[in-house]
């Protein structure tokens, strides 16, 4: 089995090499940065498994870096680490595409227990989703044309540009077309569970997608209060 590769962002030394030895002798490869600008330059260097990124750092906070992560990569699993947890904060750091936050001090098995368990989500959501993505690779929604494979939402002479989650999202809305795909639903197939930090998380992209549809009045995402979404054009 292949090692599980951590980039961990921490700017307090002591606490980085501690997290950084017991996970090694647990079996982990780990990558360290220092600061937010650091973690970047690892981030797109070393291509990890799993980000732990601490909040309150030097030169670019754990908030600017993740934001720069979600940009480029929808998928890979991030646990913020902060040494308070206030409501604010918690729901920035799920609005910007964090996956789990644990305050400081934390318990070492909690944060392998938490770093197997969205690996190994992230892995099978991924799999699901590539077989997921064959199924509509082109489609028309309103005056918009959907190419799942490029990632490009097209209306008029405009392109819009998707990330990977904004199309997976927007695919399972088009599979579901005129009828209502459950709440729940949706959170399992593309997060893998339907926790407050996920279903936070789709609120904001289901909002994102919104705004790209209200180019045609025709089209738009329906919330079913209590129950889920429905796609109608």
């Amino acid at each position: 089995m292949n090692k599980i590769k951590v980039l961990l962002v921490e700017d307090e030394a002591v606490l980085a090499m501690v997290v950084k030895e017991t996970l090694e002798m647990k079996g982990f490869e780990i990558v360290i940065a220092s600061n937010g600008v650091e973690g970047w330059t690892q981030f797109k260097n070393c291509k990890p498994d799993i980000c732990v990124v601490d909040v309150m750092m030097p030169r670019k906070d754990g908030f600017s870096l993740v934001e720069d992560i979600r940009k480029v990569d929808d998928w890979v699993p991030i646990i913020f680490l902060t040494a308070k947890v206030q409501t604010i904060d918690v729901l920035k750091g799920l609005e910007i595409g964090g996956d789990d936050y644990m305050k400081k001090p934390f318990s070492m098995e909690e944060l392998i227990m938490r770093i197997k368990k969205l690996v190994r989500r992230s892995s099978i959501n991924s799999t699901e989703n590539r077989m997921d993505s064959s199924l509509i690779e082109n489609n028309t929604i309103g005056k918009f044309h959907f190419n799942f494979k490029n990632l490009e939402l097209s209306y008029e002479n405009t392109v819009i540009n998707l990330s990977q989650r904004e199309a997976e999202l927007l695919n399972l809305l088009i599979m579901h077309k005129n009828q209502i795909l459950e709440r729940k639903t949706a959170l399992i197939k593309l997060w893998g569970d339907d926790s407050v930090f996920t279903a936070r998380s789709m609120d904001v992209y289901i909002t994102r997608l919104r705004k790209f549809l209200a180019l045609d009045s025709s089209v738009a995402i329906l919330n079913i209060r209590g129950v889920g979404y429905r796609l109608i054009d």
